[in-house]
C-alpha cells in the first residue's frame, strides 16, 4: 500500500488548483428531489441496513426500478425518476448507467453505493439568499406571498433588477463553502457506507477498497476541472500509484476520514479568505444598478469559471448569443436576465436558468439537466434529456427531451408546448451530448411536491403533501415556430422547418395553416395593382397595426429593444405575428382599400 503523502498546509493546498477539493455541484444543484420517502431525519442509521438489503437482492451490486420502488415503499415511477436523476449526476462516464442509451437504463440499473450516497444527501438544505432589507419597495412587482413560506415574494425577479439584490444571492462561493461544510459534518457517516470490516476483525476496523474508495468521485473532486479522464483513487495519496494489474491494498477508513477531512478545512480556510478581500475591496461592475435608459450602454457580466461554468448575468434590454466556440466548460448558466433575449446555441452537459424577467431564452442542446427556477413571463426553447422548473410563474417552455419535464415548488400559469426552431448545427450539438430526436416527452409533466424540503425554511404540518401545479398545454392555435434571426451572423441560423423532434399532428396542422394563410396575403398584395402612393399608405397601415399588436404581446415587444424596424417586422411576419388578423383590421379601417381585387 502506497503510505498516504503528509498533509499540505492551507495556504500552500489552496495555491495549488491540482490539490484543491471541490464539492461536485451536480448532485446538489440537479440531484435534489423533493419526495418525502428519499428523505431521512437519521441517514446512516437508515440507510446501512438498507445497504446491506439491496446487496442481498443483487449479484452484481446494482439494482434497477422494482427494487427501489420495494426497498423505499415508493411508486415505481418516483423509482425510474431516481434513476433517471442518478443518470444524469453520476460522476465517471465510464460508469455503465451513465453511458446507458435511451430506454436502456432500467435494465442496467444503478450501483448500490451510488444510490445510498445519493439518498443521503436528500437531507441536504440549500443555501438560501437574504431577504431584501427594503421589502416595502418591492411588493407591488411580485405576487403576493405563498401561501406555504413567503419564498417567492423574496425572490422576485424584478427585484433582483430593481434593488440591486445580486449581492443578497448566495454567491458561488458561497454556495460551495455551504456543501463543503455540509460534506465535512456528515464524512463520517458517508464514510460509513462505503467502508467495509476487514474479515475476522470486526466492525472496529473498517476499511476501503479502492472501489468503495472509487464512488466518493460522486461527491468529491479534486482541481478545478474535474477528473478528466483520471479515476478519483489516481487523485489520492493511498491509490495514485496502484498496479492496474494488481488488486490494491485496502486503505483504513479513519485515514481516508482523517485525509479528507485536512483537505475539506484548508479548502473551507482558503474560501473565507477569498470571500474576505473581496468583501473589504471595490465593488464591481456587474454589482451596480443600472437605469433602464441606459440599457444601450450597460455593461454585460459574461464570464467563465474556473469550475467549468460559463456564466451570463444581467443582461436587461437587449440580445446576447453564444456560439459553441465561446462557451468553456461543461454548463452554462443564465443569471438574472430581463427584457432580453439570449441564444446559446451550443453543446452542453448542464444549464441553468435563475431569475429572469420577460426574456426569450434559447438553449441549444443540454445532454444532462436543464434547471429553470425563480423566473416571470420568460420563453424557454430547449433540447435536452431532462428539465425541472422550479417556483416560476407565466412562463412557456418549448421542449425537445427525452424524460418527463419535472415541475416543483410553487409554479403558477406554465405552459408547456413542442420544440419549435432550428440552427444549422443543432442536430450535430444533440447527437455530441446524446439526446434522442426521436423522442420527446414535452406533454408528459410530473408534479412533485408544492414545498422543497430542500431548502432552509420551515413549512407548516402536511405542506409537504401538497403537489405543485402542473402546466397545461399550449393551444394548438397559438403555436407559432421560432426563427433564429439571420442577424446574428454566420451560418448557424436557420429556417424552423428542420426541427429534428416531431411535431404532433394537431399542432403541424395548425402551422399548416398559418403558412397557407400568409400566402394568401401575399399572393393578394403582389396581385393588387396600386399606385406607389398606395403601396406606401398600405405599408404604413401595416406598420402601425403591428407595432400596436407588438405593445400588446410583452415578449414580441422585447423585439423592438434591439432589432432594426425593417429586420423587426420582417422576422415576425414569418414566425409569431398574426399577419391575416391585422390586414384584415387594416381593410376595415382603411376605406381606400375596397379598391384591391378579390375584395
Amino acid at each position: 500500500m502506497t503510505e498516504p503523502t503528509e498533509p499540505s498546509t492551507s495556504s500552500s493546498l489552496a495555491r495549488d488548483p491540482s490539490t484543491v477539493i471541490h464539492p461536485r455541484r451536480e448532485p446538489f444543484e440537479h440531484g435534489l428531489l423533493p419526495i418525502p420517502r428519499l428523505i431521512f431525519s437519521d441517514p446512516a442509521q437508515t440507510l446501512i441496513p438498507l445497504k446491506q438489503k439491496l446487496l442481498q437482492l443483487s449479484s452484481n451490486h446494482r439494482v434497477d426500478s422494482v427494487a427501489i420502488s420495494d426497498s423505499l415503499q415508493i411508486s415505481i415511477e418516483h423509482a425510474r425518476l431516481v434513476l433517471d436523476t442518478l443518470a444524469s449526476i453520476l460522476h465517471s462516464d465510464s460508469e455503465p448507467l451513465t453511458a446507458a442509451k435511451f430506454g436502456e437504463i432500467d435494465s442496467v440499473g444503478v450501483d448500490v453505493h451510488d444510490l445510498v450516497l445519493f439518498l443521503y444527501i436528500q437531507s441536504y438544505k440549500r443555501l438560501l439568499p437574504r431577504t431584501h432589507k427594503d421589502s416595502a419597495a418591492i411588493a407591488d412587482v411580485w405576487p403576493s406571498t405563498s401561501a406555504f413560506d413567503g419564498y417567492l415574494s423574496a425572490l422576485s425577479p424584478l427585484q433582483l433588477v430593481r434593488s440591486n439584490s445580486r449581492r443578497f444571492m448566495p454567491s458561488q462561493a458561497d454556495e460551495e463553502a455551504h456543501q463543503l461544510s455540509y460534506l465535512q459534518k456528515h464524512l463520517a457517516n458517508i464514510m460509513s457506507l462505503l467502508a467495509e470490516p476487514v474479515e475476522g476483525e470486526g466492525e472496529e476496523s473498517l476499511v476501503l477498497t479502492m472501489d468503495r474508495f472509487e464512488h466518493l468521485g460522486f461527491l468529491f473532486q479534486f482541481g478545478d476541472k474535474g477528473l478528466e479522464g483520471n479515476s478519483f483513487s489516481q487523485c489520492s495519496p493511498f491509490f495514485a500509484n496502484s498496479d492496474p494489474d494488481m488488486p490494491a491494498v485496502p486503505v483504513p477508513a479513519a485515514q481516508v476520514h482523517d485525509w479528507l477531512l485536512q483537505n475539506i478545512v484548508a479548502t473551507l480556510e482558503y474560501i473565507s479568505e477569498r470571500t474576505s478581500s473581496k468583501e473589504n475591496g471595490p465593488s464591481s461592475a456587474s454589482d451596480q444598478d443600472v437605469a433602464m435608459t441606459d440599457a444601450s450602454t450597460v455593461s454585460i457580466k459574461v464570464s467563465t469559471s474556473n469550475r467549468g461554468a460559463s456564466f451570463i448575468e444581467g443582461i436587461s434590454k437587449s440580445s446576447y448569443t453564444k456560439n459553441a466556440s465561446d462557451i468553456k466548460g461543461s454548463s452554462v448558466k443564465v443569471l438574472n436576465c430581463h427584457e432580453s433575449s439570449i441564444y446559446i446555441l451550443a453543446p452542453v452537459r448542464y444549464a441553468t436558468v435563475y431569475g429572469c424577467s420577460d426574456a426569450t431564452i434559447v438553449l441549444g442542446a443540454v445532454g444532462k439537466a436543464v434547471r429553470v427556477e425563480h423566473c416571470e413571463r420568460v420563453h424557454v426553447i430547449v433540447a435536452a434529456k431532462r428539465i425541472c422548473i422550479a417556483n416560476c410563474r407565466e412562463c412557456i417552455f418549448f421542449l425537445g427531451v427525452n424524460q418527463q419535464p419535472l415541475m416543483l415548488g410553487d409554479n403558477h400559469k406554465l405552459q408547456v408546448a413542442p420544440y419549435n426552431t432550428f440552427y444549422s448545427q443543432l442536430e450535430e450539438h444533440m447527437n455530441e451530448v446524446g439526446i434522442v430526436p426521436t423522442v420527446n416527452r414535452w406533454d408528459e409533466p410530473l408534479a412533485l411536491g408544492m414545498v422543497d424540503p430542500h431548502d432552509s425554511l420551515s413549512h407548516p404540518a402536511g405542506g409537504s403533501d401538497v403537489q405543485a401545479e402542473c402546466a397545461t398545454q399550449v393551444d394548438p392555435d397559438q403555436f407559432t415556430s421560432f426563427v433564429i434571426p439571420n442577424w446574428l451572423g454566420g451560418d448557424t441560423t436557420g429556417s424552423a422547418e428542420g426541427n429534428p423532434f416531431t411535431l404532433p399532428d394537431a399542432y403541424k396542422a395548425s402551422q399548416h395553416k398559418n403558412h397557407k394563410n400568409l400566402g394568401e396575403i401575399r399572393q393578394l398584395i403582389r396581385e393588387a395593382s396600386l399606385e406607389e402612393s398606395r403601396k406606401r399608405e398600405l405599408s404604413s397601415a401595416l406598420h402601425v397595426y403591428f407595432k400596436d399588436w407588438l405593445y400588446g404581446n410583452r415578449l414580441s415587444f422585447l423585439l423592438l429593444c434591439f432589432i432594426p424596424k425593417h429586420v423587426t417586422f420582417a422576422f415576425t411576419m414569418n414566425t409569431v405575428f398574426p399577419f391575416k388578423q391585422i390586414f384584415l383590421k387594416v381593410l376595415e379601417v382603411e376605406p381606400w382599400t375596397s379598391s384591391l381585387p378579390g375584395l
